[in-house]
This record gives C-alpha cells, structure tokens and sequence, in this order.
C-alpha cells in the first residue's frame, strides 16, 4: 500500500546539470528571436545574457522601442 509513497519521494538522484553546448544553443535562439522581432543585430550583439531574458518576457515591447 505505502510503497508508492516512498519511490516518489526519493530525493536521491542528482539533477543534471546545463551543459554549455545546450546553454549557447539556447543564448543563440534568444538571440534570433530578439533580431526577428525587430531589434537592429548589432544592438542585440552588445547585450548580455540576462538583458536578453528581461526583453524576452515582454516582446511586445521590443517592436516598439527599436
């Protein structure tokens, strides 16, 4: 009855990790998606990682501030 419960909550296992290949692929695509939504390639070029999450929630804006 009980064992259910107890496989489900091993918390044993590691997770596993972001590889660097996979994590550039992913930065790429932001990217891409920024240029596609209108922003000017060098201005995407100059922006960091996380810049690139922030424009990324709100697309709407993109369009409207370039």
């Amino acid at each position: 009855m009980g064992n259910h419960i107890r496989k489900t909550n091993n918390q044993c296992q590691t997770r596993p990790r972001k590889s660097g290949a996979k994590k550039n692929r992913r930065r790429l695509e932001q990217r891409r998606r920024l240029v596609a939504l209108g922003m000017n390639e060098e201005k995407v070029s100059r922006l960091t990682s996380r810049d690139i999450l922030d424009l990324l929630k709100r697309p709407a804006k993109i369009g409207k501030e370039s």
